[in-house]
């Protein structure tokens, strides 16, 4: 089943100073005279399931308390709270979330409290008890429900958003095309602006080229013309010099150079008379540019960016659209696979239903109510939920000739918590280690020692703690171990002790009669020489 608690310790809770208690599996009992503190053990465990964690459970004059579970696999499991309420969880040393901490403990340990037989009344606990007995078909069940209502969600959402997708659609729509139609390029507005200076400034540019022009070539007396005369004047000195000669090529080639000049200055002053409509194209596609980048923008590569992201949403829409087409289809299918799963799971519990109140009420009714009745009543529900077709009520009665009703309604504290440990011990816990706090309060005699033998034949499969004020409850464990309280030091201390053969005699003729008298303890003896019954 499982690892088994084999030590707990405990520091300055509640009249606990300190206490290191060693385990072993089978059956434990815990006893002491009223007061003595019996239910701190509980507490002890209860805090490290995840148990609120009450400041006032601090021993007095201690700045914290702290609690340590060792089980037989070496895992650890501590919880520490201080006076400011602070609690730290530890697992094998690392802190963890007080979830974490419950989710680990939950798996090792089940406490049945002296008050959770209240727990019954709730419908939702009263179906699980059944479900415990069909897991495959519950498992089944919730799947389908599960995968069922996620689409019908997705279903609702894409009909709850109809309008809302219509104007989503309208806008990306418009945003997309009005993108599309500019088809912005990135790095196209830097030469748009050097073109847009250029055609402003037309005017300037062809009379600075006629000017150029004039000094060099069409002036009466230009530049062109000079450098001709300097070259035609080293025609002589060039034939006996060759410097000059030299001088005089390059001064052939600086003509050749204003010439090609001349040539260019002259396509400038003819090709730049003013264009108005370039001008406007220009001016045009930047304004169209800019007024993107304004919506989209800042920058040309934010519109491209917010283009595509525009896209993807319109194919998102799209399919949305046509997805609703088919998911309701699929959603009436899997509503079909959910009632198909949901009388699978009916039937499994109406197998199981009988069979298992036959074997409570036959626990119960050695538990003093020789006469009680049970029933597993399922009630169908008109729209499948999250737990099946129908709802599971206990119905109950102790009484001979009383017709069954809802156990909410007819049985009494004392009934409750009989039916409570009749279930306890018939189901046992999940878990491999099962504590009972006092839930054998109110029964006595031979009810008791049926008690017992239930107990006994749960600690056959689990670990199993009983606090306990029953004689022969005590009698039938294991392990017995006594809880006493004192005064040292002037301050009230609780201690626990496992009692060896004589002692637990002597806790046996105290439970029965107050006292260790020879007849309390042959009555004692006699107890514990019984032989258990299976």
């Amino acid at each position: 089943m499982g690892p088994a608690l084999a030590r707990l310790e405990v520091r300055n809770l509640a009249t606990i100073e300190s206490l290191d208690l060693d385990f072993a599996p089978g059956f434990s009992v815990f006893t002491g005279e009223t007061g003595a503190g019996k239910s701190i053990i509980v507490d002890a465990l209860g805090l490290l399931l995840g148990a609120r964690a009450n400041t006032d459970l601090i021993r007095t004059g201690e700045e914290g308390l702290l609690v340590s579970g060792f089980w037989q696999d070496e895992e650890i499991a501590s919880r520490r709270v201080t006076t400011q309420g602070r609690s730290t969880a530890r697992l094998d040393g690392e802190v963890v979330s007080l979830r974490e901490l419950q989710d680990w403990a939950q798996r090792r340990l089940t406490i049945h409290w002296q008050h959770s037989a209240v727990s019954l009344l709730s419908p939702a606990n009263q179906r699980a008890l059944l479900d415990r007995q069909v897991p495959g078909e519950l498992q089944g069940y919730q799947e389908a429900y599960r995968t069922w209502q996620e689409a019908r969600e997705r279903l609702e959402t894409l009909r709850a958003t109809d309008r809302e997708r219509a104007r989503q659609l309208d806008l990306l729509t418009f945003q997309a095309q009005e993108i599309a139609q500019v088809a912005p390029q990135i790095g196209e507005e830097e030469p748009l602006q050097a073109d847009l200076m250029r055609l402003s400034n037309l005017d300037t540019i062809a009379q600075g080229a006629a000017g150029a022009l004039e000094l060099l070539s069409e002036a009466e007396e230009n530049a062109t013309g000079y450098l001709a005369e300097a070259v035609r004047a080293l025609n002589a000195s060039a034939r006996y010099d060759e410097t000059s000669a030299q001088l005089q090529v390059e001064l052939r080639t600086a003509m050749e150079s204003v010439q090609a000049i001349v040539g260019e200055l002259r396509n400038v002053a003819e090709s730049s008379a003013p264009d108005p409509e370039e001008l406007a194209r220009v001016e045009g596609r930047l304004g169209t540019l800019s007024k993107l980048r304004a919506k989209y923008g800042p920058t040309l590569d934010d519109v491209l960016e917010f283009h595509a992201g525009v896209e993807q949403e319109l194919a998102l829409l799209t399919r949305d659209e046509q997805d609703a087409g088919t998911l309701d289809a699929e959603v009436s299918h899997l509503r079909t696979l959910v009632e198909q799963a949901g009388r699978c799971l009916d039937e499994a519990r109406t197998r199981r239903a009988g069979p298992l109140a036959a074997e409570l009420v036959e626990v119960i009714r050695q538990l003093g109510m020789p006469h009680a009745r049970l029933e597993f009543l399922p009630t169908p529900h008109p729209e499948p939920t999250a737990h099946g077709l129908s709802d599971v009520t206990l119905r109950f009665t102790a009484n001979p000739g009383e017709e069954l009703a809802p156990l909410s309604d007819v049985a009494s504290g004392g009934e409750l918590s009989r039916v409570m440990l009749a279930i306890s011990t018939v189901l046992g816990a999940d878990t491999p280690a099962v504590v009972f706090d006092e839930v054998d309060a109110g029964i006595g005699g031979g009810a008791a020692l049926a008690v017992a033998a239930q107990l006994g034949r749960l600690a056959r499969e689990r670990q199993v703690f009983v606090v306990t004020h029953l004689a022969q409850i005590a009698a039938r464990a294991d392990h017995h171990y006594k809880v006493e309280k004192a005064v040292e030091g002037g301050r009230t201390v609780s201690r626990v002790r496992r009692l060896v053969p004589a002692e637990r005699l002597e806790e046996i003729a105290r439970m029965l009669s107050g006292n260790t008298s020879d007849a309390a303890l042959k009555h004692a003896r006699e107890l514990l020489d019984v032989p258990h019954v299976s």
